[in-house]
């Protein structure tokens, strides 16, 4: 078993392709589309792996397009744990019109899933021999329906009676019901820290007294904060730490958040400080920014710009 398992409910299998021009009641003709495992534990997973980093990716699967998901994941070399639902894996479609280069994503709903279909990733979990148990388990993305939203907080627990660490990055109701305890670590952006701390909106004047109210609460044991091109704020109970990346010529925003939370668990589970940790998240996730389309984090640029936040901090 792996030291690291993503847990993903709600994956999709993307389909992206070009078209000219988007044109109301026309038939548009469409390049030859493009097939890619989605899902934020699955992505966070295919990010591990370019950057040398290893995983297995649990998911919930079901129909041609779940087995067609698991087999894209085998092909780029990532263990798959497949849970079998009925109903099929959802579709999500991405297009770029040339004329413009404007995208145009269409996200799916998830398919319903029962409560024996869902109970099988905590059931699995709890059944593992603690020899088999990961240190670090990752749950990420948003919950289809019939999932309680409390799924994550279920996780929680679990992750206090079996003694891994588990690492939380979702939205919503979802989130708030998981922070508490049994959640190592949660990396909300500035509206979910919000949430988090029963805010509508906080300032950026506010965010370091908020950060400190959700550790003090016993919400998460370390909480790693996005802010977006300034990179990404670090509390802890002993310190708060900030890594701002350089600027560097952006072509999609698709993927950063999970290549952000793959680079931190890889530094993590290399047993890194919590400040090589926080700059390798925001490295990952800056290099996914420099990646067209949904092409996650490139280990060269990664590094390349890790080397340049950990020399910021000599001077």
């Amino acid at each position: 078993m792996s030291d690291i398992i993503t847990i993903t409910l709600n994956p999709a299998l993307d389909i992206s392709t070009h078209v000219a021009q988007v044109l109301p009641e026309r038939k548009l003709r469409c390049e030859q589309p493009v097939y890619e495992p989605g899902g934020g534990g699955i992505n966070v997973s295919r990010a591990l792996k370019k950057l040398g980093g290893d995983s297995c990716a649990w998911l919930l699967a079901g129909g041609p397009s779940g087995d067609r998901l698991c087999s894209l994941l085998e092909e780029e070399g990532i263990s798959v744990k497949p849970h079998l639902i009925q109903n099929w894996t959802r579709e999500n479609l991405m297009v770029v019109e040339d004329s413009s280069g404007n995208q145009y994503r269409f996200g799916m709903p998830g398919p319903e899933v029962n409560e024996a279909e869902w109970r099988q990733c905590l059931e699995e979990l709890e059944r593992l021999p603690n020899e088999k148990l990961p240190k670090y388990v990752v749950a990420s993305g948003s919950l289809p329906p019939g999932v309680p939203d409390d799924f994550y907080a279920q996780l929680a627990d679990l992750a206090w009676q079996r003694h891994f660490r588990l690492v939380v990055d979702t939205s919503g109701t979802a989130l708030t019901k998981a922070a508490g305890k049994g959640v190592y670590l949660l990396k909300p952006n500035l509206g979910e820290l919000a949430a988090l701390a029963g805010k509508e909106n906080i300032s950026v004047l506010e965010q370091e007294e908020i950060a400190r109210q959700v550790l003090a609460e016993g919400k998460c044991q370390v909480l790693v904060v996005s802010l977006g091109p300034r990179g990404a704020m670090l509390a802890t109970p002993e310190s708060i730490k900030y890594a701002v990346p350089p600027t560097v010529p952006q072509k999609s925003t698709v993927g950063a958040g999970d290549s952000m939370v793959a680079g931190m668990v890889l530094y993590l589970q290399q047993g890194r400080s919590m400040e090589e940790m926080l700059r390798y998240g925001v490295a990952a996730g800056t290099a996914a920014t420099m990646a067209p389309g949904t092409g996650l984090c490139r280990k060269d640029d990664t590094d390349r710009i890790y080397q340049w936040l950990q020399a910021q901090q000599q001077v």
